[in-house]
């Protein structure tokens, strides 16, 4: 194990004995999970990052496993060239193809080739998610902020960078300008394909960029996902600062900070919604057409995440209140339990909460008592195995899915090593 780290984990280690030793084990064999067992430097000088029980590399779970190691790399060139790795393997992959969400190792031919759409020899699954054009922007932002880095931005990146704003800019027009469509003919939920050809439900123009999949990789119902319309606000933002400061692209940095202002004019015009219970809060999705869902799930980007994505403090007031909904039997996909209660997804079994919906309540609380309450039901609700999951029963924590989520691992480390050093 490479000696930073090592050196994290054991002093993080010494902390928790002293305050939540029967947690100790647990992060230890969580927080090292993703660079331990997913993570191959490729002969290329890129880095190829599986998440888990998947041979594949999501654009978005990639960046997530590896984001809470970064504050590691700005003191460790071994790390730094790795991640810096996982950047230009992610700007090759989005060269190859903006829509897609998942890519092999290799130009294999592997995954879902039957999938009617735009499929090719080096795309494992092509669900366009908004969400997978942001994660590697966020990536670019934290690997530069922790290490000052510059070389980090090669001309693969600035082809990457133009090619994200594009394809933004035709999805704000989703109807009339999108190339994109996706049917799967061997489905096991109707949320695995999208409906009238593969098009998707009609949407309206509003702004904000339009998007087929959900980060569940589940199909949108409608276009508008406003929590990753507000990390797409937040990256462009950080594409106009690498534009101007590192290739002297002006033209995109412009084009990149007009389409944040429609996102935003888009996100606060038609994404808000007077709830009877909770007030004005955001919605989940809606199609610019009036019609809204009202619901949050646990995968990231979610609205309860909007302070952990950059786009609101977690003091705002509308947050508050989003935050309450989205953590009350309001929203359908909150489910509590006898071991937990918490956010799930209609991705996984029905009454099912997910690890990293507690840990990212957690991450955005301002309640020490609340985030003292999510340590808790992390600890009694990982089966035994110390290791966090995708989703679980509350009732019986011992029924689960995925027992190989290395995002959620490295996550539930980040996020115990942020309690106990509050604590401390």
């Amino acid at each position: 194990m490479n000696s930073t780290l090592t050196t994290f984990i054991n002093e993080t280690a010494d902390k928790l004995t002293k305050i939540r030793p029967d947690l100790v084990q647990s992060f230890k064999q969580c927080y090292p999970n993703t660079l331990e067992t997913t993570v191959e430097a490729l002969e290329d000088g890129t880095t190829f990052i599986i998440t888990g029980d998947i041979p594949a590399m999501w654009l978005r779970d990639s960046s997530a496993q590896i984001r809470p190691y970064m504050k590691l790399a700005a003191k460790d060139a071994e790390l730094a060239t790795l991640f810096k790795g996982a950047v230009h393997r992610q700007a090759l992959y989005l060269t190859i193809d903006p829509y897609a969400n998942a890519f092999n190792k290799e130009s294999n031919g592997h995954g879902h080739q039957t999938d009617a759409t735009q499929m090719g020899p080096w795309i494992w699954e092509r669900k366009y998610e908004l969400d997978s054009l942001c994660y590697p922007v966020q990536l670019c932002k934290d690997y530069y902020a922790a290490t000052g880095d510059a070389s980090v931005f090669t001309e693969t990146v600035h082809a990457m960078l133009r090619k994200i704003v594009d394809t933004m800019l035709v999805e704000q027009n989703h109807e009339a300008q999108s190339p994109y469509t996706f049917e799967r003919k061997d489905i096991l939920l109707p949320s695995d394909t999208l409906p009238f050809k593969g098009k998707g439900t009609k949407v309206n123009y509003t702004g904000m960029i339009w998007s087929a999949f959900r980060p569940s990789d589940d199909a949108c119902k409608y276009g508008y996902l406003i929590p990753a319309n507000m990390f797409a606000a937040v990256v462009l933002g950080y594409i106009a600062e690498f534009a101007e400061q590192f290739y002297g692209d002006s033209a995109l940095a412009l084009k990149a900070l007009q389409i944040k202002k429609d996102v935003e004019f888009g996100i606060e015009t038609y994404g808000i919604v007077d709830h009877p219970r909770h007030g004005r809060i955001y919605a989940y999705e809606t199609d610019g057409y009036g019609n809204y869902n009202l619901m949050d799930d646990a995968n990231v980007p979610s609205l309860l995440s909007i302070p952990y994505l950059g786009y609101r403090l977690a003091d705002d007031e509308i947050y508050k209140r989003t935050r309450s909904f989205v953590l009350s039997a309001d929203n359908p996909h909150y489910h509590a339990g006898q071991f937990a209660r918490g956010i799930g997804s209609p991705h996984t079994p029905l009454g099912y909460v997910w690890h990293i919906g507690l840990i990212m309540q957690g991450l955005t609380s301002t309640d020490s008592a609340e985030k003292d309450a999510i340590v808790d039901m992390l600890a009694q609700t990982t089966a035994g195995t110390g290791f966090m999951h995708e989703s679980f029963d509350p009732d019986q924590p011992e029924t689960f899915t995925r027992p190989w989520f290395a995002w959620a691992n490295s996550l539930f480390g980040q996020y115990l090593a942020e309690w106990v050093n509050e604590k401390a």
